[in-house]
């Protein structure tokens, strides 16, 4: 796989799997092996951005729970040495079981039980400049509430009046369980004094079939789901306690687990079957842009002059994410669309935002000559709607979909 990804230019996150937890953290010499095999052997020709330490251990492998930072350390400690450790990123997917209760979600904590652990691990995040990873699934969280939470919040879907859920702490209005998660998980770090990890989530997703005492988990939930996540994400609006922080995601999963023990649903999250085919048909749309768009402007997109002096291109970038008030948001550092070494691709980005919401008032696709209009969505650039490949070796060598905003 890593090999197939060679010069893509896609972004890679592979992982330490949970059976190979405990040798990593427990020897530095085997985690600088790990280093050299699985990451450095790779790049730069293969792009691996992130590294995902072990999946849900503390809540699945807890005999494995005092190893996980001394893993982390190690295996950053080989990242250092092989000059890779800008590039490269560590951290380690959670549960929602690590929070205790995940509602409302101004007052949500980590289980007591991993404090120490936790107080670690979120320290190591925020040296390293890592992000905490969460698998984030309503599915679950829907289930599990037992009719407390209406299906149509756990699926994106409007809420009539009298069902509008909010956190009595902020009067914040959740009309999704995807954000009330994601906020919990904000909140709970903020409790530990850490205010400023973001949160990526590593996996969310609905089972599309179920045995006949999980009637949630279907075709067309499953559908609606992954499409209302997509929009939802693409929309770069944040959550609501955290309108400026964009959440990375990557949509679970591509194959179904046929070979999975536990229940029906279990194994049948994947949005092909083994032999490719399709479940359903899933479109990733930029609703977001789409949304803005006049009938006129369907399958036309203003894009950068490549030819164009970059210190023009910088000019016209400057103003259209100024005076001009495209939305930039996902351009700006440590965001998943910037690329300082690409302004060809950047102002692409803001051209093309500013134009789609401004054209039906006047706006053109101009810049000083820096840009022009193009059949080619410049979404292909890995940006707005690029699928980003997880190739994951941990968790039954799980493959996701990153929904790039």
């Amino acid at each position: 796989m890593l090999v197939a990804l060679a010069n893509t230019g896609i972004e890679v996150m592979v992982g330490v799997p949970n059976n190979e937890l405990l040798r990593v953290g427990q020897s530095r010499p085997t985690a600088a092996d790990w280093i050299n095999k699985n990451v450095a052997a790779y790049i730069p020709a293969t792009n691996i951005t992130y590294i995902a330490v072990g999946d849900e251990i503390l809540t699945t492998v807890p005999n494995a729970a005092l190893v996980l930072v001394p893993a982390l350390q190690f295996l950053q400690s080989a990242l250092l040495a092989a000059n890779l450790n800008t590039q490269v990123k560590l951290s380690s997917p959670h549960s929602m079981d690590m929070i205790s209760k995940a509602f409302p979600p101004s007052t949500a904590t980590f289980n007591s039980t991993w404090s120490s652990i936790m107080l670690q691990y979120l320290g190591f995040l925020k040296k390293t400049g890592s992000s905490f990873m969460l698998n984030a699934q309503p599915y679950y969280g829907y289930v599990k509430g037992q009719g407390v939470f209406p299906l149509e919040y756990a699926l994106f879907r409007s809420l009539n009046p009298n069902s509008q859920i909010a956190d009595p702490n902020t009067n914040l209005f959740y009309t999704n369980m995807f954000d009330a998660m994601v906020d919990a998980t904000y909140n709970s770090m903020k409790a530990m004094n850490f205010t400023d990890i973001p949160v990526m989530v590593t996996a969310s997703g609905w089972p599309w079939h179920g045995a006949r005492k999980e009637p949630a988990a279907d075709v067309d939930n499953a559908l609606a789901y992954n499409t209302n996540l997509i929009r939802h994400v693409l929309n770069n609006s944040g959550t609501p306690s955290q309108r400026n922080n964009q959440v990375s995601t990557y949509l679970f999963e591509l194959f179904s687990e046929d070979l999975r023990s536990g229940s029906v649903s279990g194994e049948s999250w994947g949005i092909m079957f083994s032999n490719a085919s399709a479940v359903y048909s899933l479109t990733f749309e930029d609703v977001a842009t789409a949304s803005t768009d006049s009938p006129a402007l369907h399958g036309m997109f203003c894009v950068a002059n490549s030819s164009a002096p970059h210190s023009a291109l910088k000019q016209s970038l400057d103003w259209a994410c100024g005076p001009g008030s495209a939305n930039c948001s996902a351009i700006q550092p440590g965001q998943p669309c910037y690329k300082p070494d690409d302004i060809v691709a950047v102002a692409s980005y803001a051209f093309n935002d500013y134009y789609h919401r401004t054209q039906a008032s006047g706006g053109t696709c101009n810049f000083n000559s820096t840009a022009t209009i193009s059949s080619t969505d410049p979404s292909k650039l890995n940006f707005l709607l690029s699928i980003h490949v997880l190739a994951s070796r941990y968790c039954h060598s799980r493959t996701n979909y990153k929904i790039n905003q």
